[in-house]
């Protein structure tokens, strides 16, 4: 090889690294401008997003009553341009913005339902719906979606692929999402990977979650015996074994909801009291029908290993005891999914936002929220995977805490424009990537 034919070869080298990084810059420019847009529109609809939230927070409609909420969502969807879908199980209602262009296939997801409520409102747009009232954020959840599509339809030249919006009814009850299923959702639309968000009554601006399971599971468990004259002995000691599978003291900060944000031992902290845990409803129920006798309560395990364990567990102990010989079956008698998000596209969402965002805004979770909480979100994702994240909705310097399901129960409305922006950009960023 000639020392030219060398030169010449390093030359050219430099020559395609160069237009390399130049056409790297280029893109990351691109994105950076993307988002730049995505803000500068959030920012022109906000005001107009704040309106939307509130006439659904004055017209709030129970599960499976959700049809103005409905044909309100479609019409705005309709005007953005998007193929819409109603009547999905129940008053679900589905927004295709399809670019065009090949490219990935990425769905959102808001639940539209309020709940029954006879508590006064404390905001001054008040529900007019007697005993009925947004108290767990939806309305809030349904404007941000609405404001993801106006915002992405307003790129949808820049952008590839295509974004469904699931606007999904009755999940108070946990029953909309497999309502829509058994519907043929995912006959209708084809997303690969499925996102969604619930207000929680961290401080405005923080987005959390954490991989894998991000509540702590429910479930029931069923002990049956054949009835006999020691009734009343096997009674007292099934739900002694059952309340042995508790691991937390009763005076332990853990039964404190406030300790969830506890800065040493939160659910935020590497070593959060908030993790490998399983506790025991001890309000036992106690049937007797058909010759057997049976003793259930709901159990609630923090992650898939505690869950596994509790039916070995119980059947060990009466297999010890002696009434082993009159047990019939030891069961879950009660089962829901439960939300588990998925980790790569967990860490990369992460990342995505932080990136854009502020990582001081991200914050990833170490523990499971206890106490029976959930989202039938987990039935979408056993079909497709996901993430779903908690959004902050809290001023405290304001005096607005936004706690789902309490009687007080209201949000920081820039929580809108947040949720908007954050989720906006992460979208984006996974169709590009």
């Amino acid at each position: 090889m000639t020392s030219k034919y060398i030169i010449l070869k390093f030359v050219l080298s430099i020559q395609f690294l160069f237009f390399d990084i130049v056409l790297y810059g280029q893109s990351l420019n691109n994105t950076t401008s993307i988002h730049t847009k995505v803000q500068e529109r959030t920012d022109i609809i906000f005001d107009s997003l704040v309106k939307i939230r509130r006439d659904f927070h004055i017209n709030p409609e129970v599960s499976g009553s959700e049809k103005r909420t409905s044909t309100k969502i479609a019409d705005y969807l309709l005007s953005l341009g998007l193929e819409v879908k109603t009547n999905i199980g129940g008053y679900g209602v589905v927004g295709i913005l399809n670019t065009g262009k090949k490219g990935k296939r990425i769905a959102w997801r808001a639940d539209i339902d309020a709940m029954p409520s006879d508590n006064p409102d404390v905001v001054d747009f008040p529900s007019i719906n007697e005993g009925v009232r947004h108290v767990c954020g939806h309305d809030v959840n349904t404007t941000i979606a609405l404001g993801i599509a106006n915002v992405l339809s307003s790129q949808k030249e820049e952008l590839t692929g295509t974004v469904y919006f699931i606007f999904q009814p009755a999940e108070e009850p946990y029953t909309g999402a497999k309502a829509m299923i058994n519907d043929g959702l995912f006959e209708m639309i084809s997303p690969s990977e499925i996102y969604g968000s619930h207000i929680i009554p961290s401080q405005e601006g923080l987005v959390s979650t954490k991989a894998n399971w991000l509540f702590a599971d429910q479930k029931v468990v069923e002990v049956s015996y054949k009835s006999s004259n020691k009734d009343e002995e096997i009674i007292r000691f099934t739900k002694e074994i059952i309340s042995n599978l508790q691991n937390i003291e009763p005076d332990s900060k853990f039964w404190d909801m406030s300790t969830l944000a506890d800065p040493e031992v939160g659910l935020d902290q590497p070593n959060t009291i908030f993790k490998d845990y399983i506790t025991i409803y001890k309000n036992f129920k106690v049937e007797n029908q058909n010759g057997n006798i049976s003793i259930s309560t709901y159990v609630y395990p923090s992650n898939e290993i505690k869950a596994v364990s509790i039916i070995p567990s119980l059947k060990k102990a009466i297999a010890l005891s002696p009434y082993a010989k009159e047990l019939a079956h030891v069961e879950f008698s009660f089962e829901r999914a439960i939300l588990n998000n998925d980790e790569l596209l967990t860490e990369s969402a992460a990342k995505s936002i932080s990136s854009i965002y502020g990582k001081e805004n991200v914050v990833i979770l170490y523990g499971e929220i206890p106490f029976g909480r959930g989202d039938d979100f987990a039935y979408f994702q056993e079909q497709v995977s996901g993430v779903y994240f908690l959004l902050g909705g809290s001023n405290l310097e304001k005096g607005i805490i936004s706690m789902p399901h309490s009687p007080n129960f209201q949000v920081d409305e820039n929580c809108i424009r947040t949720g908007v922006n954050y989720f906006s950009s992460l979208i984006i960023e996974r169709l590009f990537n």
